[in-house]
């Protein structure tokens, strides 16, 4: 029997230092009633039944916290964007931008790699038939001579527009 009182003494002791603590660090705005400092006379001087009071009495319950919205969930939000209306007339004029600088546009579209195969396989016949003359000995062209098949602005070793 002393061990079931013990046990209750010690729930009253921890219950009567909860409640005390409790109504010691709650904002005034959450006490209801009377004021904070007359609460903890109450809780102090009537342990555990000034408690109980206290819970169901005295202390406010939390306000509840606002649940964050999603952008497209609240209201300020999507009414900054204006209307369907407002947001088709915003991308037709985009759209007209793009046109314009589409048609002022300088930009040369590349050329078919066939010219560029062509012009590089003429230019590396060229070059076969240049080193060809060298190993044989033969001065076919001195630099400054063109052979057939290479362009003027190629340099001795057919290449357009080499340095050196």
């Amino acid at each position: 029997m002393t061990r079931v009182l013990l046990i209750v003494a010690l729930i009253a002791v921890a219950f009567w230092v909860f409640t005390i603590v409790d109504c010691a660090i709650q904002p005034k705005t959450r006490h209801r009633g009377v004021s904070k400092p007359l609460w903890l006379v109450i809780v102090i001087l009537i342990p555990v039944l000034g408690g109980v009071l206290w819970l169901l009495v005295g202390r406010r319950p939390r306000p509840t916290p606002v649940a964050p919205l999603a952008p497209d969930d609240d209201p300020q939000f999507t009414g900054s964007f204006g209307s369907i209306r407002d947001q088709d007339e915003r991308i037709r004029r985009l759209e007209e931008e793009l046109a314009m600088l589409d048609a002022e546009s300088d930009w040369d579209p590349p050329r078919p790699p066939s010219t560029e195969i062509d012009a590089r396989a003429a230019t590396d016949a060229g070059s076969e038939e240049l080193s060809a003359s060298e190993d044989t000995g033969s001065d076919a062209s001195t630099p400054g001579e063109q052979t057939s098949g290479s362009h003027p602005d190629d340099d001795e070793r057919g290449h357009r527009g080499a340095v050196g």
